[in-house]
């Protein structure tokens, strides 16, 4: 899964910068050559068969697609059968060969057409994901702007590649460039969109002495960053480390099937021939021996087994990808009905990612309304591209205010902006830059610690140096957030954790409107994948739900990573094994229950499968069954397995399986309130 400087990007949405893509392109696998090949030669010889042409038409046509669409699988299955291993690439070439030999030389191609597609697509679900962890290093810039102090005593700029940085090198950032390094900020002041690492939705002041991270993007200052990592430990290079080992050391899995289809096989195999070579031992004739060994093989192969497990996930898949959510294959599908507890991320999941204004509080006896205060704001806010302005700008734009014109802007990086509006000095910005609007004589200091206790950001409003009002800024929760988390905890039988790089009183509140007791805030990405990973050591099957770069980790190790697709980082996205397409959390616990549907479906069909396999090998071995009574037997389970999993790919099926959960109770507690199990980083697990 360029040394040229990436130009100053415009400003995006928190959690939005993504790495370009770099995307292998499905035909550059041989893969998916082979198997494109295999099913244009099956679509060719199709209609040439149906319609009863001579078999010197089709005859050919079918022979190529064996060739094509088997070679690899076979080929791969004989290179297992050397090391002592039958896999089920090569039963699935046998039991198609096994087909063509006894007439069904269409359903033998079909089955190698699918397995073909499957192998394809696997290969090229794994490239992708290779190409978004490579594409990953782009979000750091490939060169810095270095300082070097000349002989003189000037310092001089000179442009270096940042691999070529060292610890304690100073380097300059200037606005809207990427930070090339970790480090220390040694002078200048700015702010610093790192939603890429810490997953928070608002950009963050740096001064002196503030930590600062490769790859986050520098606001409207100036920064010189005294660097303080090796650019091949950067968090953002460990955060590709972590993806790739994740990825690596997953235990292998199969799908369910697949783990009793090695000895099932092998005791097939044993038993035909004993079928054969017994009878024969006793007199029997030959051609009387092997046609009960030829029957036997039949009846007795496992084809109705496999197509237990195929056909309800395939359909399951097919039903969830109607309803927006992507699923990346059976074995994912299977996995999502495992899971016993739940983890989602805050921003861009839960929330939409993107700020908005909250409170709109005027300061009592300023003369001023609600929509007079936020016109004054809004129009001084308009010519900035701070997140903060654009959210202030956007809500006057939704209630319909007309903005005054504006004279003199100004902005200051990390305090706020400055304006003459109306011929008025207007001030919006950070209250902590007014240490008066604070003290007990204002009339903002009680607005601006009611919204900071509730967890939003505040910007305080002054005109002509007068405080006049305090507006709330906060990322928004998703409509459906409250009732998704429900449904989880009903799914699962456990409570659902929250893991946040955002601040503490921030995740806390918005767990507290959505019923999330376990809270794990200010988490980096590897603290993250540490927490999945211990619930995991202690058995837990953990789904994670994420958008960002910083989930990534979380989401290769989950047992279940899901991606929320239109906010989703291009690393997430490849990293998840399912992706929300529409970004409608709801279809989380419905495509979990969906899959528990499926599992249930598969059961069934084992059971189906296997009496019908028992009854057929009892009647050969005890008397004389036919071989045309045997094939019948044996693709009469097959059509009813298949037709049973089919079931569901009607849409009722995606209704039946989405949970109606209740919205959970208010709290009254509150955020730190009783019950209430807040974490901070590098806190237990």
């Amino acid at each position: 899964m360029t040394p040229t400087q990436a130009p100053p990007l415009p400003s995006a949405p928190a959690g939005r910068l993504a790495a370009p893509a770099r995307r292998t392109r499905a035909l550059a696998l041989p893969e998916a050559r082979w198997a494109l090949a295999a099913l244009l030669l099956f679509l060719a010889a199709l209609p040439l068969d149906l319609a009863g042409a001579p078999a010197w038409a089709w005859g050919p046509l079918f022979v190529a697609v064996y060739a094509t669409g088997g070679w690899e699988p076979g080929l791969a299955g004989l290179r297992a059968l050397r090391e002592r291993t039958l896999d089920v690439d090569l039963l699935m070439v046998v039991a198609a060969l096994g087909a063509a030999a006894i007439g069904q030389v269409l359903d033998g191609a079909l089955l190698i057409v699918i397995f073909a597609t499957s192998g394809a697509l696997e290969a090229l679900a794994t490239a992708r994901t290779r190409d978004a962890v490579r594409g990953l290093l782009d979000l750091a810039p490939a060169t810095a702007t270095r300082l070097v102090a000349a002989p003189s005593g000037a310092v001089r700029e000179e442009r270096v590649p940042t691999g070529a940085l060292a610890v304690g090198d100073t380097v300059l950032v200037r606005p809207g460039e990427r930070i090339g390094a970790d480090g220390h900020v040694a002078d200048g002041a700015s702010e610093a969109d790192q939603a890429t690492i810490t997953g928070e939705p608002l950009p963050v002041a740096k001064r002196p002495g503030d930590e600062v991270f490769a790859g986050t993007l520098n606001g409207t200052g100036a920064l010189r960053v005294t660097v303080g990592r090796d650019p091949a430990d950067s968090v953002i290079a460990r955060i590709v480390a972590m993806v790739e080992e994740a990825s690596a050391t997953k235990a292998p899995a199969q799908l369910f099937v697949e783990k009793v289809e090695q000895r099932y096989s092998l005791g097939m195999v044993a038993a035909t021939l004993a079928v054969f070579l017994v009878p024969l031992a006793f007199g029997t004739p030959v051609t009387t021996a092997l046609l009960r060994a030829m029957t036997f093989m039949i009846v007795a192969s496992p084809c109705a087994v496999m197509l237990a497990t195929m056909p309800p996930l395939l359909a399951s898949i097919a039903t969830a990808g109607r309803h927006g959510v992507l699923v990346k294959s059976a074995l994912v599908m299977e996995r999502l009905g495992q899971v016993d507890r739940v983890a989602l991320d805050k921003t861009g999941t839960l929330t939409e990612g993107t700020p908005r204004v909250t409170d709109v509080r005027p300061v009592p006896g300023c003369g001023l309304g609600a929509d007079e205060l936020l016109a004054l704001a809004a129009a001084a806010e308009h010519p900035s591209e701070h997140p903060l302005g654009r959210a202030v700008v956007a809500a006057a734009g939704e209630r319909g205010l007309a903005l005054p014109d504006v004279e003199d802007f100004a902005s200051e990086p990390g305090v706020g902006v400055r304006a003459r509006v109306g011929g008025r000095t207007v001030e919006v910005g950070a209250p902590a830059r007014h240490p008066a609007a604070r003290g007990p004589r204002s009339g903002a200091a009680p607005l601006v610690a009611e919204i900071e206790a509730g967890g939003r950001t505040a910007v305080l409003v002054r005109c002509d140096g007068r405080a006049v009002g305090v507006l709330g800024v906060a990322d928004r929760l998703r409509g459906d957030a409250a009732r998704t988390v429900a449904a989880l905890a009903v799914l699962t039988g456990t409570g659902v954790t929250l893991l946040t790089g955002d601040n503490e009183r921030a995740a806390a509140r918005l767990a507290a409107e959505v019923g999330i007791d376990d809270v794990r805030a200010g988490l980096l990405p590897q603290q993250k994948a540490a927490a999945v990973g211990d619930e995991a050591a202690r058995g837990a099957r953990v789904l994670v739900v994420g958008d960002g770069v910083n989930d990534a980790p979380a989401l290769a190790t989950a047992h279940v990573g899901v991606a929320m697709g239109r906010a989703g980082s291009d690393l997430a996205l490849e990293t998840a094994d399912a992706v929300i397409v529409r970004d409608e959390l709801a279809t989380v616990p419905a495509v979990v229950a969906l899959s528990r549907r499926a599992r249930r479906l598969v059961v069934q069909n084992l059971v189906i499968g296997g009496v019908f396999i028992a009854g057929l090998v009892a009647w050969d071995l005890a008397g004389r069954l036919p071989l045309p009574l045997g094939v019948l037997g044996h693709e009469g389970s097959t059509v009813v397995v298949g037709l049973n999993g089919l079931r569901l790919l009607r849409d009722a099926a995606w209704h039946r399986a989405r949970p109606a959960a209740p919205l959970p109770a208010a709290r009254e507690d509150g955020p730190g309130g009783r019950g209430r199990q807040a974490r901070r980083a590098g806190s237990p697990v």
